[in-house]
């Protein structure tokens, strides 16, 4: 397949245009309404379902390679090379007005993420990398993420009801938070997976911690980290694949003391 061979530079300076295309009905639709209820309290704009339309015909149009994305699904995950697209991750902050709300893009090949992009329209922020880094900031090379210490970073974790039940139990979350607490006063819930994981690559922050499962919040944000020197695990320590039922990614020395707390805390089924 000629796409395996493919020049990923050139593959990802096509997506950022394709991406910076899609940045106008983005900003143009924020505050949109519910268009389809999804599980639980989750939903789909109309926003949501128009980018990803117009993004995946733009992208398979320009490089020949399927799309599997959020709302739609398409080209399966384990596709020799697929393009993964979260249309609007954060649609809660969107639908609310908040500006943590962004366009997600990963591509995987035979199901490893080789490369990413992450599109903060409001903020104007932009993060792109292929395997072997570096990240790029709006275009800008980024250093590698270096060693760092839990309590002088930002660290990052999914939002939760405590009643929830479930593979991460609401009990289990609250008590990752807090045991996180007692070491970093820096925490932050900004409801957008994929921007979490993003500001790790970037250094911005020094972990991220999600609970969820789904490769379009993940498969960005995993290949930008990896690219920026990061690690990327489940929440077991096991290194992550498209099939984890979590992510923690973070800067090296973080992510060694994130893993230490999740010990202590113990499994989550012992929250139920």
């Amino acid at each position: 397949m000629a796409a395996q061979s493919a020049d990923l530079e050139a593959l990802v300076a096509q997506a950022a245009v394709i991406l910076d295309e899609a940045s106008t009905p983005f900003i143009a639709g924020h505050r949109a309404a519910s268009a389809v209820q999804k599980k639980g309290n989750d939903f789909a704009t109309e926003v949501d379902l128009a980018i990803e339309r117009q993004v995946v015909q733009a992208l398979e149009s320009a490089t020949g390679i399927g799309v599997h994305g959020e709302e739609f699904g398409g080209a399966p995950i384990d596709s020799p090379l697929v393009w993964v697209l979260d249309p609007i991750d954060g649609t809660f902050n969107y639908a609310a007005g908040s500006p943590m709300a962004a366009i997600l893009l990963g591509l995987l090949r035979d199901g490893e993420p080789v490369a990413g992009l992450t599109w903060l329209p409001f903020t104007d922020q932009r993060y792109s990398a292929v395997v072997g880094g570096p990240v790029y900031y709006n275009g800008v090379a980024q250093p590698p993420i270096g060693h760092s210490e839990i309590g002088q970073c930002v660290v990052g974790i999914g939002t939760f009801n405590v009643d929830w039940r479930g593979r991460f139990p609401g009990r289990y979350r609250l008590a990752v938070l807090e045991n996180l607490s007692r070491v970093c006063s820096k925490l932050r819930m900004h409801g957008a997976t994929g921007v979490d994981i993003a500001y790790v690559s970037a250094g911005v922050m020094g972990a991220a911690i999600s609970f969820g499962h789904h490769i379009w919040d993940h498969a960005a944000g995993v290949a930008l980290v990896r690219a920026a020197g990061g690690v990327v695990t489940d929440l077991s320590g096991q290194p992550w694949t498209p099939s984890s039922p979590s992510a923690l990614a973070a800067a090296p020395g973080v992510h060694a003391h994130v893993m230490e707390i999740l010990d202590r805390v113990g499994p989550p089924e012992d929250y139920l």
